[in-house]
């Protein structure tokens, strides 16, 4: 059972001055708990994801996972892959990087790795990737910046490199979208999150989190040189893809 201090309390009060969301100490403390009750299927994505990861990741190359939050991804991909392999965690919130190096201690990680405070917005330094991870990140990184960050993790990759992304999306027809959007919230209903709760993240996220539709993020990713790209996750909004680099 978990600590009630690592419990998603973030919302569970009035707000009478709204803000746009961000991952700072409070939230920082209870993402784990936060990520398994707001995202569907959120643990299979993640082993997904570390599979996918663990199949294209070569010997003396890096891993970099943009958006580590606490190193969730990290830590299932740890036993998986070769020694020689480099982790990088890049996040830009310092106190969910403070929860990254925790777990990661307490992993007694052997590999070499780092962990970088950056905003995906700005230079981010990526090279000699074999695997590049983006879950539920690309999101939050500001439409005038998604499709440099792309082309730069393009160029960051060696031939025959992934970039897996895990994402929001918005439906191709808005008929859909509003239903996605309604069987998402009764998602968030079952999983006791209260009106008042589910009303108020949903501001504080209304200018921070932006969603595209599959095929933007398809484009995005075809203009920036992928040439294969393939779903491998898919519920309502959600959606999980993986592009490799020839």
């Amino acid at each position: 059972m978990k600590d009630d201090k690592h419990l998603d309390n973030v919302f569970s009060e009035e707000i009478k001055k709204p803000s746009d969301f961000k991952f700072g100490a409070t939230v920082a403390n209870a993402f784990d708990d936060m990520v398994e009750r707001s995202v569907p299927f959120y643990g299979e994505i993640q082993r997904m994801i570390i599979e996918l990861a663990a199949e294209h990741a070569l010997p003396g190359t890096n891993v970099v996972d943009l958006g580590c939050s606490t190193g969730t991804t990290m830590v299932g991909l740890n036993p998986l892959v070769d020694e020689s392999i480099r982790f990088t965690g890049v996040d830009d919130s310092e106190e969910m990087l403070k929860k990254c190096e925790v777990k990661l201690r307490q992993e007694n990680f052997k590999r070499p790795y780092e962990l970088v405070i950056a905003d995906l917005h700005e230079d981010v330094k990526i090279e000699n990737a074999s695997v590049v991870i983006l879950c539920l990140t690309l999101q939050f990184v500001r439409p005038l910046y998604r499709e440099n960050l792309i082309k730069k993790i393009y160029d960051g990759l060696v031939s025959g490199g992934v970039l897996i992304i895990s994402e929001k999306i918005l439906a191709e027809d808005s008929l859909f979208n509003r239903n996605f959007i309604k069987y998402y919230y009764d998602y968030k209903r079952r999983n006791n999150y209260s009106e008042m709760e589910i009303a108020q993240k949903r501001e504080a996220l209304e200018n921070v989190l932006i969603p595209y539709k599959l095929s933007e993020n398809m484009k995005m990713l075809r203009e920036a040189g992928f040439s294969h790209t393939e779903t491998f996750f898919k519920w309502y909004n959600f959606s999980g893809f993986i592009s490799i680099k020839n």
